[in-house]
């Protein structure tokens, strides 16, 4: 039979290492090809690692927790042609639960002579172990010890950080450190763009397969202000500054395992309903862990909408080496004024935050402005229906 190695796969060069999360099968589980083995996490992004091949898992090398390399080989499988229940015999781990032993007739003698006060305390709130034979002190301490750590997990649980939420502090506190990060805001009065939506959502799904969101509408506007703001679209390298002539737009998804920022590659190229789809596709494979690397590296410019949660306002910060994001939040019916009327309207708060080193307040307010404007007069925009 041949032996298969199970190896990392191949990471960028932007990324140094991975961090073993959890292994799904276990030694001597029959294995079929492509079911995954492994799950590793990078700074980036979850990877799912599947057996190329029928087999049986003969080795593990790295269990959860230990931090690999590229292309560093994480175990063994041993191919078959024909897996059978007789070739494939379970693995089984066996918990060592410590038990100690102590006689009733030797209980209290021992319990008095051989205790330290602290372990006497402990030992009394512990009735449960009788007919107990302890042998030496340091198995009733390692007992002890144990159901300390019981009691203590019914009130606490330790989870440790992902790499991927270390990363994002470590961006985050980099941009708070490194730039001279500046909010501004405007509001939005949404009425047409949800007179939009309504109007043609039958039609818009029946055509294209996908309902109408908001994020294409934002997208597309965030598109246009970023035509007319070009110094917005870039980025600082040394003394450098780089302007795209693409874009290419990160869109912030709280997932199941934690945030990421996906790309919605040449925005302006595509339509609001390809981009509509887009976002779904990218929404799914997070959830479920299937986002590829190419998905989360690169991008211009990150739009992040807190008002899915209900956020009414917020100050977003920068996604290094953007300069610029923008903060979307929660629709909210306000009074406003409308040729000299007051009326009712379902409002929105916008924030851009910015690097005021490279981008000034003019360009920043100007920015926000085409959008505001955009979005309160939607036609412009448009819907391939």
């Amino acid at each position: 039979m041949k032996e298969i190695l199970i190896t990392v796969p191949e990471l960028p060069e932007s990324i140094n290492q991975a961090t073993v999360i959890a292994w799904h099968k276990n030694i001597g589980d029959c294995v079929k090809q492509d079911e995954v083995l492994v799950e590793i996490e990078t700074e980036k992004v979850i990877l799912e690692v599947p057996a190329h091949t029928n087999g049986v898992l003969k080795k593990i090398l790295h269990p959860p927790g230990d931090i690999v390399i590229n292309k560093q080989i994480l175990g063994y499988m041993e191919e078959t042609d024909n897996i059978t229940q007789f070739q494939c015999q379970k693995h089984k781990i066996k918990k060592n639960n410590i038990v100690v032993h102590i006689p009733k007739n030797q209980d209290q003698n021992y319990h008095e002579s051989h205790l330290t006060p602290s372990i006497r305390r402990i030992y009394d709130q512990k009735k449960h172990i009788d007919n107990i034979h302890i042998k030496q002190k340091d198995r009733l301490n390692n007992y002890i010890n144990t159901a300390e750590n019981t009691i203590k997990s019914n009130r606490e649980k330790h989870v440790p950080i992902t790499i991927i939420r270390k990363r994002i502090a470590k961006r985050l506190l980099s941009t708070m450190h490194n730039t001279a990060m500046l909010t501004t805001f405007n509001e939005v009065n949404m009425q047409n763009v949800i007179k939009m939506r309504h109007q043609y959502r039958h039609e818009f799904t029946l055509k294209h397969g996908i309902k109408l969101g908001l994020m294409s509408f934002f997208i597309k506007a965030t598109v246009e202000a970023l035509k007319i703001f070009p110094e917005i679209n870039a980025k600082v390298h040394d003394n450098d500054m780089i302007y795209y002539k693409y874009f290419d737009i990160n869109i912030a998804i709280s997932t199941n395992k934690g945030l990421v920022t996906p790309i919605i590659k040449d925005a302006d190229c595509i339509s609001m309903a390809d981009i509509e789809k887009k976002i779904q596709d990218l929404i799914t494979r997070g959830n479920t862990g299937k986002l590829e690397l190419s998905d989360l590296l690169g991008g211009n410019f990150t739009i992040t909408n807190g008002g899915i949660f209900g956020s009414l306002l917020s100050t977003p910060i920068i996604n290094p080496p953007q300069i610029a994001i923008l903060g979307i939040h929660a629709i909210q019916d306000r009074v406003i004024v409308v040729d000299k009327e007051m009326t009712i309207a379902p409002m929105m708060y916008i924030a851009l935050s910015y690097d005021h080193c490279v981008i000034d307040g003019k360009e920043a307010v100007g920015f926000l402005n085409v959008i505001k404007n955009t979005l309160e007069d939607p036609a412009r925009l448009l819907l391939n229906i």
